[in-house]
């Protein structure tokens, strides 16, 4: 008997563990979040509830098509608890992802989320990369319908394989992920990592480290 009890008490202490590394539940029915409060929180304040209107759960926009003139051809438009205020304490959000011709969302992770993301329209080469030691490689192409999911901090990407544009939505358990861009955070650190780190880290010469930094 002592040995279940035992088993038992490890088993709901590991679940607890695991309920604490994410967004803890809501304690009422909604938390409407209040952008003008100056009050500092691990999320956002709350609304007077009797304040509160359908205007608060409401998003309009991910009809329209994002900007993808930039360097990497990709746009991504959130729908986070600061644009749709209902969202706060219930632990998801989403995005509409726009990608030119060939453009990419580059290579990132998303700290505080798993992603799941579905195809509107074109076709998208995407991939996510296991953790070490193995750094497995996992990679498929979709089509219109397709869906696939990127597991929570893991490194992954989406580009636009084909000749016209593309359009993706995406769901993430977090009200707000996160989102670290790879070569963004390695190369356009603000004060720069020291180049001779990166050219160690990465192999190369250091003049690689210094022209790619100068383009962040």
């Amino acid at each position: 008997m002592s040995n279940k009890i035992i088993l038992l008490s490890f088993v709901a202490l590991t679940f607890s563990c695991l309920a604490l590394a994410y967004e803890p539940k809501p304690l009422q029915d909604f938390c409407v979040a209040d952008p003008n409060s100056s009050v500092k929180v691990n999320g956002l304040v709350c609304k007077d509830p009797m304040k509160v209107i359908a205007d608060d759960f409401f998003f309009s926009g991910l009809h329209l098509m994002g900007n993808t003139s930039n360097p990497v051809g990709s746009r991504v438009t959130t729908v986070f608890a600061t644009q749709l205020p209902g969202l706060n304490t219930l632990g998801i959000s989403m995005v509409r992802i726009d990608y030119a011709p060939w453009g990419q969302n580059p290579p990132h992770i998303h700290p505080r989320a798993t992603e799941i993301l579905t195809v509107l329209e074109g076709s998208l080469l995407v991939g996510f990369v296991t953790s070490n030691p193995n750094n497995r490689f996992i990679t498929k192409v979709l089509k219109k319908g397709d869906v696939f999911v990127f597991p929570v901090g893991l490194v992954h990407f989406q580009s636009n394989v084909g000749n016209g544009n593309a359009v993706a939505i995406a769901a993430l358990s977090s009200q707000n992920p996160g989102a670290i861009t790879i070569a963004n955070a390695v190369f356009g650190a603000n004060p720069p990592i020291p180049g001779d780190i990166l050219a160690k880290a990465f192999q190369v010469d250091k003049s690689v480290v210094d022209q790619l930094q100068s383009k962040f």
